[in-house]
């Protein structure tokens, strides 16, 4: 088991340059380490949409630089604008942070469109660079947070990749553990393979080997052996979208954890930033489910195990009714039991 290491987290997600937006290509780890630069805002819109770029905080970076990356290039931001953030918000429904960082940056450009186009453009970079350095430090807040519920000795399992890559970097449910490591707690991890992308798999395998946490690598139907066995002390995922009553839509398969979570007694925690929260849905009933390529199931790695024709469903995402969600941890501290009422004042007190 790994402890008290000093996880420096050396992974690059995306950035901005003066040749444009780069980021790592998730789709090609871990077999190859290669950056793609974004030029424009629709070749940001397209890394979203193929999930070169993936992770609910990430791709709320990524659409904040799309967007300054749009008027940067724009002559007429004035009636470009809203194009440039429609195809932005088109590339993915599920995750709330998209939405969230585009708003954002739309305030700022109503806040200066009074002003010469040089100065919006530098007020637009300005603010998407704060949007990724913001969640760098949010992240290490909710590990702090988090780390304390982590029980030491324990296995932790996880599933899909809530770490460096899927934010602007260290992670939020890796951040805990990352955490957790760093203050001394003997702690290795279970990651579900996550399918049919494989998240788990290529991307928070390749992340804790990287940092030297101890990993195991199970496949998703293992879970509930494992739950089962009094090994796993936690269970800790990211979210894509959190309803005002705590209900958390992540990846697929992340409902079928939480029900064995509870089932066998061990905690299931939500670790996610308080832009995941969406307090204008009542519950999770209510929050769009991406549908993604039948391909992504039928195929690995390019691969085709399936046979011809098969009809095939794929849903990207599911949501886990909060009486299976043990806490939700934010960069502004943890709701317990999480709740409407709790919700509300996490995301009102933001000295919390």
């Amino acid at each position: 088991m790994s402890s008290g290491a000093v996880l420096t987290q050396s992974i690059e997600t995306i950035a901005w340059t003066p040749e444009g937006v780069i980021m790592i290509d998730q789709t090609r780890l871990p077999r190859e380490t290669v950056y793609v630069t974004c030029r424009n805002y629709r070749e940001v819109a397209e890394a979203i949409r193929s999930m070169v770029i993936r992770g609910a905080p990430a791709i709320g970076v990524a659409a904040a630089m799309g967007v300054a990356l749009g008027v940067l290039h724009s002559s007429d931001p004035e009636s470009e604008m809203p194009v440039i953030c429609e195809a932005l918000a088109k590339t993915r429904p599920t995750a709330v942070n998209l939405f969230w960082a585009i708003d954002r940056m739309k305030r700022v450009y109503a806040s200066a469109r009074h002003l010469p186009l040089a100065e919006i453009r530098k007020r637009l970079v300005v603010e998407a660079q704060a949007v990724r350095e913001e969640d760098i430090a949010i992240n290490r807040a909710i590990g702090k947070h988090g780390a304390a519920l982590v029980p030491d000795g324990k296995t932790v399992l996880t599933h899909c990749n809530a770490g460096a890559l899927a934010t602007a970097g260290f992670g939020t449910a890796l951040g805990v553990i990352r955490a957790a490591v760093e203050m001394g707690k003997r702690v290795d991890v279970f990651a579900d393979e996550t399918r049919p992308f494989l998240q788990g798999a290529r991307l928070t395998a390749w992340e804790l080997q990287r940092d030297g946490i101890e990993t195991t690598l199970i496949t998703d139907n293992m879970a509930g052996h494992f739950l089962k066995s009094g090994r796993i002390g936690c269970v800790i995922v990211g979210a894509d979208r959190i309803a005002a009553n705590g209900d958390v839509a992540n990846k697929i398969g992340t409902y079928g954890v939480a029900v064995l979570a509870k089932e066998n007694g061990v905690p299931f925690y939500v670790a996610a930033p308080v832009s995941t929260l969406d307090l204008t849905l009542a519950s999770g009933d209510a929050i769009p489910i991406e549908e993604r390529a039948g391909r992504e199931v039928t195929h690995v790695q390019g691969v085709h195990l399936a046979p011809e024709g098969i009809g095939v469903a794929n849903p990207a995402f599911d949501v886990t009714p909060n009486r299976y969600v043990s806490a939700i941890i934010t960069e502004r501290g943890v709701a317990r039991a999480p709740d409407e009422k709790s919700l509300r004042e996490m995301a009102d007190n933001k000295t919390r």
